[in-house]
């Protein structure tokens, strides 16, 4: 298997929308210009918010290509410009749900189970937080790991995970990365209730209650994923309204 790359920042935010929106947006996928420009741009999950111009990501495009992990699709059956499509899957060997984990590691950063299966839900569905952790020490356990579980910083109470494809993580891996024990128990993830409607209902007490704290934070998780997903259905609905920019003819990469 070959080794990963390391990526800079530009190249780690394309990268990580290619993963995201092919799971997400497949009818749009592969991305123009114009749609990869939007995805590494929008406000909602992404951490931090970038604000990319064309030739930057093009630029990026064109390094991740010399790499093989990205494949130009050039024009043809009726479509005009040049699309971009992520083959890391191919080349590090990945399924649908180390994609969808990677895709938001790249994307937001560190986190935690928790926020991982929130955030990854509209591409992928986990079980439980159990399965989560399962994919995530899967990446962490290969010959080359993928992710790594970095140490409680004070005051935490739950481990996040980092991807190590970026040169961002792999330069403070070493230092904060912390053994995984032999056995752990799942940790219990925490939804929205009542029946669909998208009420919340009621918020628990969090006066000298840590745990109601914590659940209180999962329910604004929940909401704040909810919302992110309504955001980018409705950046996929406006895309398919606007035209295709003009670009040079070719056959294929």
């Amino acid at each position: 298997m070959p080794e990963p790359p390391v990526l800079d920042a530009v190249e780690a935010r394309v990268l990580g929308s290619l993963l995201e929106k092919e799971l997400t947006v497949p009818q749009q996928y592969p991305l123009t210009l114009n749609a990869l420009q939007a995805a590494c741009n929008q406000a909602s999950n992404r951490e931090p918010v970038m604000g990319l111009g064309e030739q930057e990501i093009q630029d990026a495009l064109d390094r991740l290509k010399g790499r093989g992990l990205v494949r130009f699709v050039y024009p043809s059956h009726g479509r005009s410009v040049t699309r971009y499509r992520q083959v890391v899957d191919e080349l590090l060997g990945l399924e649908a749900k180390e994609r969808a984990l990677l895709a938001m590691l790249l994307l937001r950063g560190p986190q935690t189970v928790g926020e991982l299966r929130l955030r990854t839900e509209r591409m992928v569905a986990f079980d439980s937080t159990a399965a989560v952790e399962q994919a995530l020490e899967a990446l962490a356990g290969r010959p080359t790991p993928l992710v790594t579980r970095l140490a409680r910083r004070p005051g935490q109470k739950e481990e996040r995970y980092a991807e190590l494809l970026s040169a961002r993580n792999q330069d403070g891996a070493a230092a904060s990365a912390e053994p995984a024990p032999a056995t752990r128990p799942s940790n219990t993830v925490l939804t929205t209730s009542g029946s669909g409607t998208g009420d919340p209902g009621p918020l628990p007490s969090t006066r000298h209650d840590p745990d109601a704290l914590a659940a209180l934070r999962a329910e604004v998780a929940a909401l704040q994923a909810e919302l992110a997903a309504l955001r980018d259905e409705f950046q996929a609905f406006r895309a398919q309204f606007e035209p295709d920019a003009p670009s040079s003819s070719g056959s294929g990469a």
